[in-house]
């Protein structure tokens, strides 16, 4: 493990000089060791940034660390660089991606269980109570979608409230892919004006999976190669709620989303470099 956060420490610093990125001279401890603890965190302490912190620590890894309080405050300050380093990742892939392939997918992130919803303080409404169609179950918190390579690598990610349908996802999403490329997603993506848009603007085509009763339908060929591809995403899904502990512990909302994010920014970093 000591090996595999080095290298990360190492990648994260590398990614934020390609940024132009320049730490405060005041600060104890570099940006790049803050976003390395909370990806470490993510990686190999089941999301628990007090056991990372105690880790660096210990280690002599970090002996300049921050107490945990002071080190919140600081990984709440880098939450807009985690976010520039992300898309700046993504860009990377995207010029690297030759096959032009894209995936979009969602996947719910539960703010609490059902039982607990009149309890919950992180967000209240019925906005945030959802229906997951491919479990079979209802579910309170948010939807996580996701734009992959072909490969497997997250490119752009947004959230949306747990009751909005699948296709808000496409106005919340930049969907800043080369030209001429293909994104396959499942029929709840279904806007035909976004699909034209899309394909004059940028030559960007929409590769849903259509529904029986849609206008432009799939012949039989193409709707089996559309549900082929678009099962990769789900891999790449399971691969990362498998690194969410079974309560993602937080305060505010604002919290829970940066904590969601690092995960996916944590598992992207690892599945392409570590």
């Amino acid at each position: 493990m000591y090996d595999n956060v080095v290298a990360l420490y190492c990648i994260t610093d590398d990614l934020l000089k390609a940024i132009d990125h320049r730490d405060d001279p005041r600060r104890q401890l570099s940006d790049a060791e803050v976003l390395t603890t909370a990806f470490a965190a993510v990686l190999y302490f089941g999301g628990n940034l007090e056991s990372a912190r105690a880790f660096f620590k210990q280690s002599g890894l970090m002996p300049r660390m921050l107490s945990k309080s002071r080190l919140c405050r600081h990984l709440h300050q880098v939450e807009e660089l985690a976010a520039s380093l992300f898309h700046q990742l993504g860009w990377c892939f995207k010029q690297a991606n030759a096959s032009t392939q894209y995936l979009l997918d969602s996947f719910p992130v539960e703010l609490c269980d059902n039982i607990r919803i009149s309890r919950c303080r992180l967000a209240q409404g019925e906005c945030w109570r959802g229906k997951c169609v491919a479990k079979r179950h209802y579910f309170y918190g948010v939807k996580v979608h996701v734009i992959t390579t072909d490969a497997g690598l997250p490119v752009e990610f947004a959230f949306i409230p747990g009751r909005a349908a699948d296709v808000r996802g496409l106005d919340v999403l930049a969907l800043e892919l080369p030209a001429a490329s293909e994104l396959f997603m499942d029929s709840g993506y279904t806007d035909y004006a976004a699909e034209d848009a899309a394909n004059e603007a940028d030559g960007l085509r929409f590769s849903v999976c259509r529904k029986r009763n849609s206008k432009r339908r799939d012949e039989p060929a193409e709707a089996a190669y559309k549900t082929l591809m678009r099962k990769r995403i789900e891999t790449v899904f399971s691969e990362i709620t498998r690194l969410f502990p079974k309560r993602i512990h937080a305060v505010t909302l604002k919290g829970f989303l940066m904590k969601v994010s690092f995960f996916i920014i944590a598992f992207t970093l690892d599945r392409a470099f570590v």
